[in-house]
């Protein structure tokens, strides 16, 4: 499958820290990387993926003594997310290249986080991440992830001043795509959430805790 990432990389490294400016609470992401510190032992490995900044998911998890490996598609998030989380390992690169049989064996995981990275694939794409990152895990690891709420497929819209494809779906089927990937779905949360720009649009934002079925 052919992997068209033009400008994606290009809009965060452009965006930097104003993407933290523009989504200042994320209590579902706080609220999930709580779940997996208490659910997971000291010193289990955790991959952040499209970490961004770092902030807050990576941070956390470092703080709580895991072992915090993060992937973006953006070298300034990279930089942005080594700077803040000076004990985690960040590496720039695509879910794509963490594939069996792909250019990077990053090893096994405790758990994969996935905040609002997934809908940045075209829809086709997705089925094939979340099996990578069933792979990625060792059996019964967990998975947390969120997407927003929209029947859309690598659409195009503005983004704290730059452009960005997206896609989404809608809960129920969101629910099946995570499902057919091997995942049990343990817990479900969502929030109305109104970023603090006037170029992207109030959303939904689902929140699902998983575990990889061994």
């Amino acid at each position: 499958m052919p992997l068209d990432r033009a400008g994606q990389a290009e809009a965060f490294d452009t965006i930097g820290d104003r993407y933290d400016e523009a989504f200042p609470h994320k209590e579902g992401q706080v609220a999930s990387a709580e779940w997996l510190v208490v659910a997971l032992p000291a010193g289990a490995r955790v991959l952040d993926l499209g970490c961004g900044t770092g902030l807050p998911t990576a941070r956390r998890l470092a703080e709580a003594g895991l072992e915090v490996v993060g992937i973006d598609l953006s070298a300034g998030m990279v930089a942005l997310a080594r700077a803040h989380v000076p004990a985690g390992v960040f590496h720039q690169a695509d879910i794509a290249d963490l594939r069996p049989g792909g250019p990077w064996d990053l090893g096994r995981f405790g758990a994969v986080a996935a905040f609002f990275s997934l809908l940045m694939l075209p829809r086709a794409e997705i089925p094939l991440a979340l099996r990578t990152v069933h792979h990625l895990l060792v059996p019964g690891g967990l998975f947390v992830l969120s997407m927003v709420e929209a029947d859309v497929d690598d659409f195009t819209i503005p983004f704290i001043g730059s452009t960005i494809r997206v896609s989404g779906y809608l809960r129920d089927e969101l629910r099946e795509v995570v499902e057919a990937a091997g995942f049990e779905i343990v817990e479900e949360s969502s929030y109305t959430y109104a970023p603090a720009t006037a170029d992207v649009q109030p959303e939904v934002q689902i929140f699902l805790r998983c575990r990889r079925h061994p």
